[in-house]
Protein backbone atom coordinates (compact mmCIF):
# COMPACT_ATOMS: atom_id res chain seq x y z
CA UNK A 1 0.00 0.00 0.00
CA UNK A 2 2.91 2.41 -0.53
CA UNK A 3 1.93 5.80 -1.89
CA UNK A 4 -1.80 5.48 -1.27
CA UNK A 5 -4.01 8.23 0.13
CA UNK A 6 -7.08 6.63 1.72
CA UNK A 7 -10.02 8.59 3.12
CA UNK A 8 -12.71 7.34 5.52
CA UNK A 9 -16.01 9.21 5.28
CA UNK A 10 -19.55 9.09 6.62
CA UNK A 11 -22.01 11.03 8.80
CA UNK A 12 -21.42 12.16 12.36
CA UNK A 13 -21.03 9.22 14.75
CA UNK A 14 -20.48 6.52 12.12
CA UNK A 15 -16.98 5.64 13.32
CA UNK A 16 -14.66 7.34 10.81
CA UNK A 17 -11.91 8.23 13.25
CA UNK A 18 -11.95 4.84 14.98
CA UNK A 19 -11.57 2.95 11.71
CA UNK A 20 -8.97 5.38 10.34
CA UNK A 21 -6.90 4.97 13.51
CA UNK A 22 -7.23 1.20 13.43
CA UNK A 23 -6.26 0.93 9.76
CA UNK A 24 -3.29 3.25 10.16
CA UNK A 25 -1.85 1.00 12.86
CA UNK A 26 -2.51 -2.21 10.93
CA UNK A 27 -1.17 -0.85 7.64
CA UNK A 28 1.70 1.19 9.09
CA UNK A 29 0.22 4.29 7.50
CA UNK A 30 0.42 7.97 8.39
CA UNK A 31 -2.75 9.11 10.23
CA UNK A 32 -4.32 12.46 9.31
CA UNK A 33 -7.30 13.46 11.46
CA UNK A 34 -9.75 16.34 11.31
CA UNK A 35 -10.20 18.24 14.58
CA UNK A 36 -13.83 19.34 14.54
CA UNK A 37 -13.65 20.43 18.16
CA UNK A 38 -11.28 23.26 17.16
CA UNK A 39 -14.21 25.12 15.56
CA UNK A 40 -15.22 27.83 18.10
CA UNK A 41 -18.67 28.25 16.50
CA UNK A 42 -19.71 24.60 16.65
CA UNK A 43 -21.48 24.60 20.02
CA UNK A 44 -23.50 27.69 19.07
CA UNK A 45 -24.33 26.11 15.71
CA UNK A 46 -26.04 23.09 17.26
CA UNK A 47 -28.03 25.41 19.53
CA UNK A 48 -29.10 27.80 16.74
CA UNK A 49 -28.20 26.59 13.24
CA UNK A 50 -29.65 29.54 11.33
CA UNK A 51 -27.78 32.09 13.42
CA UNK A 52 -24.38 30.39 13.37
CA UNK A 53 -24.34 28.27 10.20
CA UNK A 54 -22.31 30.56 7.93
CA UNK A 55 -19.44 31.33 10.29
CA UNK A 56 -19.32 27.68 11.35
CA UNK A 57 -19.10 26.52 7.75
CA UNK A 58 -16.52 29.07 6.65
CA UNK A 59 -14.31 28.20 9.61
CA UNK A 60 -14.53 24.52 8.68
CA UNK A 61 -13.81 25.25 5.02
CA UNK A 62 -10.70 27.32 5.68
CA UNK A 63 -9.44 25.05 8.44
CA UNK A 64 -9.89 21.96 6.28
CA UNK A 65 -8.09 23.70 3.43
CA UNK A 66 -5.18 24.57 5.72
CA UNK A 67 -4.97 20.95 6.84
CA UNK A 68 -5.01 19.77 3.24
CA UNK A 69 -2.14 22.10 2.42
CA UNK A 70 -0.17 20.48 5.23
CA UNK A 71 -0.94 17.13 3.64
CA UNK A 72 0.46 18.37 0.31
CA UNK A 73 3.78 19.09 1.98
CA UNK A 74 4.16 15.44 2.99
CA UNK A 75 5.55 12.77 0.68
CA UNK A 76 2.45 10.77 -0.25
CA UNK A 77 4.44 8.52 -2.56
CA UNK A 78 6.59 6.86 0.09
CA UNK A 79 4.07 6.01 2.78
CA UNK A 80 0.33 5.39 2.82
CA UNK A 81 -1.77 8.09 4.46
CA UNK A 82 -5.20 7.53 6.02
CA UNK A 83 -7.56 10.41 6.84
CA UNK A 84 -10.95 10.54 8.56
CA UNK A 85 -12.44 13.09 6.15
CA UNK A 86 -12.54 14.16 2.52
CA UNK A 87 -12.34 17.87 1.67
CA UNK A 88 -15.54 17.67 -0.43
CA UNK A 89 -17.55 16.83 2.70
CA UNK A 90 -17.60 20.55 3.41
CA UNK A 91 -20.08 21.06 0.57
CA UNK A 92 -22.39 18.36 1.94
CA UNK A 93 -22.76 20.34 5.16
CA UNK A 94 -22.90 23.68 3.34
CA UNK A 95 -25.85 22.66 1.17
CA UNK A 96 -27.60 21.25 4.20
CA UNK A 97 -27.15 24.28 6.46
CA UNK A 98 -26.71 27.50 4.45
CA UNK A 99 -29.40 29.68 2.92
CA UNK A 100 -29.32 30.70 -0.76
CA UNK A 101 -27.34 33.92 -0.29
CA UNK A 102 -24.81 32.32 2.04
CA UNK A 103 -24.41 29.39 -0.33
CA UNK A 104 -23.60 31.69 -3.26
CA UNK A 105 -20.74 33.30 -1.33
CA UNK A 106 -19.61 29.94 0.01
CA UNK A 107 -19.39 28.49 -3.52
CA UNK A 108 -17.19 31.35 -4.64
CA UNK A 109 -14.73 30.63 -1.85
CA UNK A 110 -14.90 26.86 -2.29
CA UNK A 111 -14.17 27.08 -6.03
CA UNK A 112 -10.97 29.02 -5.31
CA UNK A 113 -9.72 26.32 -2.95
CA UNK A 114 -10.89 23.02 -4.40
CA UNK A 115 -8.40 22.89 -7.27
CA UNK A 116 -5.49 22.94 -4.82
CA UNK A 117 -6.55 19.80 -2.94
CA UNK A 118 -5.05 16.31 -3.20
CA UNK A 119 -7.64 13.80 -4.43
CA UNK A 120 -7.69 10.44 -2.57
CA UNK A 121 -6.72 7.15 -4.19
CA UNK A 122 -9.57 5.43 -2.34
CA UNK A 123 -12.62 6.60 -0.40
CA UNK A 124 -14.26 4.31 2.15
CA UNK A 125 -17.82 5.43 2.82
CA UNK A 126 -19.29 4.20 6.11
CA UNK A 127 -23.06 3.98 6.37
CA UNK A 128 -25.26 3.40 9.43
CA UNK A 129 -28.91 3.67 10.39
CA UNK A 130 -29.90 6.92 12.12
CA UNK A 131 -30.76 5.17 15.39
CA UNK A 132 -27.26 3.72 15.45
CA UNK A 133 -25.71 7.15 14.87
CA UNK A 134 -27.76 8.59 17.74
CA UNK A 135 -26.60 5.80 20.04
CA UNK A 136 -22.94 6.15 19.09
CA UNK A 137 -22.98 9.93 19.56
CA UNK A 138 -24.65 9.53 22.94
CA UNK A 139 -22.11 6.90 23.95
CA UNK A 140 -19.05 9.04 23.20
CA UNK A 141 -20.61 12.01 25.06
CA UNK A 142 -18.85 14.97 23.45
CA UNK A 143 -20.03 18.25 24.93
CA UNK A 144 -20.49 20.09 21.63
CA UNK A 145 -22.57 17.21 20.18
CA UNK A 146 -25.21 17.13 22.92
CA UNK A 147 -27.54 19.46 20.98
CA UNK A 148 -27.53 17.37 17.79
CA UNK A 149 -31.07 16.25 16.98
CA UNK A 150 -32.21 13.01 15.42
CA UNK A 151 -33.85 15.04 12.63
CA UNK A 152 -30.56 16.70 11.77
CA UNK A 153 -28.78 13.34 11.67
CA UNK A 154 -31.50 11.94 9.39
CA UNK A 155 -31.09 14.86 6.99
CA UNK A 156 -27.31 14.52 7.10
CA UNK A 157 -27.49 10.78 6.47
CA UNK A 158 -29.67 11.37 3.42
CA UNK A 159 -27.30 14.08 2.13
CA UNK A 160 -24.30 11.76 2.48
CA UNK A 161 -26.09 8.93 0.68
CA UNK A 162 -27.06 11.26 -2.16
CA UNK A 163 -23.52 12.60 -2.50
CA UNK A 164 -21.80 9.23 -2.60
CA UNK A 165 -24.43 7.70 -4.88
CA UNK A 166 -23.12 10.13 -7.50
CA UNK A 167 -19.43 10.06 -6.47
CA UNK A 168 -16.98 9.09 -9.25
CA UNK A 169 -13.73 10.98 -8.54
CA UNK A 170 -11.98 8.04 -6.82
CA UNK A 171 -12.54 4.32 -6.28
CA UNK A 172 -15.26 4.01 -3.64
CA UNK A 173 -15.78 1.24 -1.09
CA UNK A 174 -19.18 1.39 0.64
CA UNK A 175 -19.59 -0.32 4.03
CA UNK A 176 -22.84 -0.65 5.96
CA UNK A 177 -21.52 -0.54 9.53
CA UNK A 178 -24.71 -1.11 11.53
CA UNK A 179 -23.84 -4.75 12.20
CA UNK A 180 -20.04 -4.54 11.94
CA UNK A 181 -17.52 -3.72 14.64
CA UNK A 182 -14.00 -3.83 13.20
CA UNK A 183 -12.54 -3.14 16.64
CA UNK A 184 -14.01 -6.35 18.04
CA UNK A 185 -13.84 -8.55 14.93
CA UNK A 186 -10.25 -9.25 13.94
CA UNK A 187 -11.41 -11.48 11.10
CA UNK A 188 -13.53 -8.73 9.52
CA UNK A 189 -10.73 -6.19 9.95
CA UNK A 190 -8.17 -8.39 8.19
CA UNK A 191 -10.69 -9.12 5.44
CA UNK A 192 -11.37 -5.39 4.99
CA UNK A 193 -7.64 -4.68 4.64
CA UNK A 194 -7.43 -7.38 1.98
CA UNK A 195 -10.36 -5.72 0.17
CA UNK A 196 -8.64 -2.33 0.35
CA UNK A 197 -5.37 -3.60 -1.08
CA UNK A 198 -7.12 -5.22 -4.04
CA UNK A 199 -9.55 -2.38 -4.86
CA UNK A 200 -10.00 -1.50 -8.52
CA UNK A 201 -11.77 1.41 -10.18
CA UNK A 202 -15.45 2.08 -9.59
CA UNK A 203 -17.77 1.55 -6.64
CA UNK A 204 -17.74 -1.64 -4.57
CA UNK A 205 -19.87 -2.74 -1.60
CA UNK A 206 -18.13 -4.51 1.24
CA UNK A 207 -19.80 -7.52 2.81
CA UNK A 208 -18.04 -8.64 6.02
CA UNK A 209 -16.54 -12.10 6.00
CA UNK A 210 -18.65 -13.06 9.03
CA UNK A 211 -21.85 -12.40 7.02
CA UNK A 212 -20.95 -14.41 3.94
CA UNK A 213 -22.25 -17.90 3.37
Amino acid sequence: MEGKYIVIEGPIGVGKTSLATLLSMEMNARLFLEKAEDNPFLTDFYKDKKQSAFQTQIFFLLNRFRQQQELLQQDLFKRATISDYIFDKDRIFAYLNLDENELGLYEQIFSLLDGRIVKPDLVIYLQAEVDMLVERIKRRSREYEKEITREYLADLNEAYNHYFFHYTESPLLVIQTTDIDFVKSRTDLEDLIKQITTMKKGTHYYVPLSSRK
